[in-house]
């Protein structure tokens, strides 16, 4: 088992790290609030944007193969750096769907928030988000 431990330590997924914010980056596309944009930084964006910032377990196997899954998953259900390549009525239900699972407490999952003490949502961040993501939603709609 040991021997087994130490070769797999040597395949490494590709890291979630590009170093760029891209034009269609959320943040880019929408006027946040800089205390919006800290929530979703530190509770959203290591799963859910093409920048992660790893822990140290990321380099111990298996871990970084199950992080990496994660990565992948929530990418494809969001990703804030492409959130401007979506059509207007895929932000919109995004962002709807965005304040409904922080709402519900469906985002972050739970364990993400076990090793991530701060994206342990306080209930004025939970209200932050709903409420800045249901308005920038409302005002979307009222537009298209």
């Amino acid at each position: 088992m040991l021997i087994i431990f130490i070769v797999i330590q040597f395949i490494q997924p590709v890291r979630n790290k590009s170093g760029q914010v891209l034009s269609t980056d959320f943040g880019k596309v929408y006027a946040v609030p800089g205390n919006v944009q800290a929530v979703l930084q530190n509770a959203c964006y290591d799963c859910h944007s093409n920048n992660t910032m790893y822990p140290w377990y990321a380099n111990i196997q298996p871990m970084a193969w199950v992080m990496a899954r994660h990565i992948k998953n929530g990418k494809d259900k969001l990703n804030f750096s492409d959130f401007g390549s979506y059509t207007g009525r895929r932000q919109i239900s995004k962002l709807k769907g965005i304040a409904n699972q922080v709402k519900d407490d469906e985002m972050p999952i739970s364990s993400y928030k076990l090793m991530h003490k701060n994206a342990n949502l306080t209930t004025e961040e939970k209200s932050l988000i709903m409420d800045w993501m249901n308005k920038t939603a409302d005002s979307l709609s009222t537009e298209n």
